[in-house]
């Protein structure tokens, strides 16, 4: 995958490949300006890739569908709506009757312990319980693979522990196939299944860390504390050796995000 500007190649993923399994919990975990948001975009067709191919259930990604949706790290929700009319936007284009979307939105309110607020405007929500709508929005349609970017970095350090708690026990209800962006090494190490390592850019996979652990997982457990100390030394020698023009700017990464490939 790359970016064209002034003539000139900005090479962002290089020669990735995996694969996933119905079900799994997938963890992208990588330095900050790696390239994880795009190839994030790029699995949910926001993106065109300039090189190889991305399939889904043996099909080619070639444009965004509701079988793959995304949660997004600033919530990008209606602030002047409910939380029940947010939840509900998603499915406005659904062949499902009036009374049929009405129970299928109770139902993921229900799921991400919102019932109490589920008539609030949106604006009067703390960021955790919008972080939570919007999971209940991606969710109402019952997509294939759930896209997940980095969507507890904007929380607190004490409700991003409990909402990392509350996206597993969703997980294991609704046993969707899930693929997870972050850049903390702990919230790769609670929930995923199997956690991709990313190189600086041009982003690879580095390494491949298989987790077999019992749920929930102990953080301060001699095993992950020993998985933890092995990435981040794999993330501290990148770092080290590692030029600042190898990492995405910000600047970058948002033309990027917001051209049309």
């Amino acid at each position: 995958m790359s970016f064209f500007e002034n003539n000139s190649e900005f090479k962002i993923i290089d020669d990735i490949s995996f694969s996933v399994k119905d079900g799994e919990f997938i963890c992208i975990l990588g330095p900050s300006g790696c390239g994880k948001t795009i190839l994030l975009y790029l699995l949910a067709g926001f993106l065109k890739q300039t090189k190889g191919k991305i399939l889904f259930l043996d099909k080619e990604i070639i444009a965004p569908s509701p079988e793959r949706m995304m949660v997004f790290q600033n919530y990008v929700l209606f602030p002047w709506r409910t939380v029940s009319e947010n939840i509900s936007f998603a499915l406005e284009n659904s062949n499902l009757s009036k009374k049929e979307k009405e129970k299928t939105v109770n139902k993921y309110i229900s799921l991400v312990g919102l019932d109490y607020f589920k008539e609030w405007n949106i604006h009067k929500l703390s960021g955790g319980m919008q972080q939570r709508v919007s999971i209940a929005r991606a969710l109402v349609v019952d997509p294939k693979l759930l896209l997940m970017d980095e969507p507890l970095s904007a929380l607190d350090n004490q409700y991003r522990k409990h909402l990392r708690e509350e996206i597993e026990k969703i997980w294991l209800k609704t046993k969707k196939t899930v693929i997870f962006v972050t850049h903390s090494i702990n919230e790769a190490l609670y929930l995923a299944d199997r956690i991709y390592l990313l190189s600086p850019r041009p982003a690879k996979i580095k390494k491949i860390y298989n987790l077999k652990h019992k749920r929930p997982r102990k953080l301060n457990s001699l095993e992950i504390i020993k998985l933890r100390e092995d990435i981040e030394k794999e993330m501290k020698e990148d770092f080290i050796k590692t030029k600042e023009s190898d990492f995405v700017s910000n600047d970058m990464e948002n033309k990027i995000l917001n051209v049309k490939l």
